[in-house]
């Protein structure tokens, strides 16, 4: 990946101050990933994230309002590199159904460290969408948050890879849902393999979620 610029775009109504701007704010990023991935979103607050990154609490406030804020600065930069992964993927590829299908491959597999990005731990951070994500948009103020263009990024993947559906078939009427459910659907079985393996054919040896994936929406699109 070293003929491409990563651009992470996020949108600026999730922050006060970038937090990529400055190495405490690199810091606050890199930890808090680490320590939502550990204990859970929940049990997580900006004052052991203070405690952790050796900083008062009032200096995280600087960067997000809230620890909502950041969880969502968190899965929108997640969306904006996978973004850059299927433009990567897809870039010189003329067949619609290969690039399709190298989508559908990059939104499915095992999630890997970029060390590109040395603040950001991806594997970390691919736990998180696993695990919390749902909780960034399942809110009583989703509807505000939406137009304010919090969730721009995850979209914008959807959007992505919906238009090379439509390339391959431009009458399909169900694209985003279809891709959507992909996402969706492959996050609840990797989270089943970990936590509820009897409702899922896959585990940590026997990745199979990529093939069942690519079989269903190949099958659905015919």
């Amino acid at each position: 990946m070293k003929n491409l610029q990563i651009q992470i775009e996020v949108s600026q109504e999730l922050f006060s101050k970038n937090p990529t701007s400055s190495e405490l704010g690199q810091n606050i990023l890199s930890k808090s990933i680490k320590m939502i991935s550990e204990m859970g979103f929940e049990a997580f607050t900006f004052k052991k994230l203070g405690e952790e990154i050796q900083s008062p609490e009032s200096s995280i406030y600087r960067y997000f309002n809230n620890k909502h804020n950041l969880l969502v600065y968190l899965t929108s930069w997640y969306w904006s590199w996978i973004e850059y992964e299927l433009v990567f993927a897809t870039t010189n590829v003329q067949s619609p159904k290969e690039r399709f299908l190298r989508c559908i491959q990059i939104l499915t597999k095992p999630t890997m460290e970029d060390t590109e990005i040395p603040y950001i731990n991806e594997v970390l951070l691919n736990n998180i969408i696993i695990s919390e994500s749902i909780k960034s948009y399942h809110t009583k103020n989703v509807d505000e948050e939406n137009k304010k263009g919090y969730f721009k990024s995850y979209k914008k993947v959807v959007q992505r890879v919906s238009d090379i559906l439509l390339e391959i078939k431009p009458e399909f009427p169900y694209p985003h849902m279809l891709i959507s459910t992909v996402i969706e659907g492959a996050h609840h079985q990797k989270y089943f393999a970990i936590h509820l393996p009897s409702l899922t054919n896959t585990n940590k040896e026997n990745n199979t979620i990529e093939k069942f994936y690519t079989e269903m929406v190949l099958n659905f699109i015919k």
